[in-house]
């Protein structure tokens, strides 16, 4: 694989450009810095692909193009900065340091990229108020560079968009299947942004919000609630062949176990002096535990929950056997 170098050479550094923040407070935690996207336009090198050194769509392009988009769609509103998060920190020098000891390389020699990165931009005076959580609107994104096959040539490459809400309760994310792309293939940087307008004006916010104050009107008993987190548990060694025959669950034993440590402790989704809990409750539960999931499946693995707080909430009202409940 081959990259193109940053053409301010003197810009170069080595290290992450962290942003202050509260890594409990961002909408994506597991293994995640905070940049600037200043920083991914002036320090970050461009892979390409390797056979015939074409280009790929650096991150600045595309969360840049995300925030023109947002901007358009929304003219007349307040559109935050993208809050930015990367992982999997891609180190190199450059040629005249070939050979050098790495403690003694400057700055000027050392090149960096992410391959993977996760962005969202909140519209905050887009609101909602579901079971007395705060919701802002709000767009993302994630390219994961370990998702494309950079040794070939240049080919369509993968994007994944998003038009949902942050919960500002605690910075979960909620995004619904009809608002969410997870393959967006595209040869260019105008070809990503009629895809991003597509998206973006098909989603449909009322409906989601609909959705999720459906959750609320269902409440699992302690002991549903116990059953609930052991067929959770059972689905994730049942046989491939059995797994056909049941809605998904694509967190693992570990964010379970976080859904169990927040039933007892959460303050804001909880269970109630009763040991009840409804399922806007567990949805919520089960945003907080995949902010640990990795970038490269974090949003998918969002939907997933959303769809399955659904099935259980169809199921319950129609009286329909569900295996996670029966």
């Amino acid at each position: 694989m081959q990259l193109i170098a940053n053409p301010n050479p003197q810009h170069m550094i080595h290290d992450p450009v962290e942003v202050k923040s509260n890594p409990s407070t961002s909408f994506i935690v597991g293994n995640t810095e905070s940049v600037t996207l200043n920083h991914l336009k002036e320090d970050c090198i461009i892979p390409v692909f390797s056979k015939d050194n074409e280009s790929t769509i650096s991150h600045y392009e595309f969360i840049n193009k995300a925030y023109e988009v947002t901007r358009n769609l929304f003219p007349d509103l307040h559109v935050q900065d993208p809050e930015v998060r990367v992982s999997h920190v891609v180190k190199g020098r450059i040629p005249s340091a070939i050979g050098k000891p790495a403690k003694e390389l400057l700055d000027h020699e050392k090149t960096i990229y992410y391959e993977r990165c996760a962005f969202i931009i909140e519209i905050p005076s887009v609101k909602q108020f579901v079971h007395g959580s705060e919701l802002a609107l709000c767009i993302g994104g994630v390219r994961a560079y370990n998702q494309e096959n950079l040794y070939s040539r240049k080919s369509l490459e993968k994007f994944k968009v998003f038009i949902g809400f942050q919960n500002k309760v605690c910075t979960n994310l909620c995004i619904s299947t009809d608002g969410f792309s997870n393959d967006i293939r595209i040869g260019s940087i105008l070809d990503l942004e009629l895809q991003m307008e597509q998206l973006f004006s098909s989603y449909n916010r009322k409906e989601h919000i609909n959705m999720m104050e459906l959750m609320g009107r269902f409440k699992l008993s302690e002991r549903q609630f116990a059953h609930l987190i052991g067929k959770f548990r059972m689905y994730q060694h049942m046989d491939k062949s059995e797994q056909k025959h049941v809605f998904p669950l694509t967190l693992n034993d570990g964010q379970i176990n976080s859904i169990v440590k927040d039933y007892y402790g959460c303050p804001d989704f909880g269970r109630d002096s009763n040991g009840d809990i409804t399922l806007w409750n567990i949805y919520n539960m089960m945003t907080h535990a995949n902010k640990s999931s990795y970038i490269d499946n974090n949003y998918e693995r969002n939907v997933n929950v959303y769809e399955l707080m659904n099935n259980l909430g169809v199921s319950t009202h129609n009286g329909i056997p569900n295996f996670y409940l029966s």
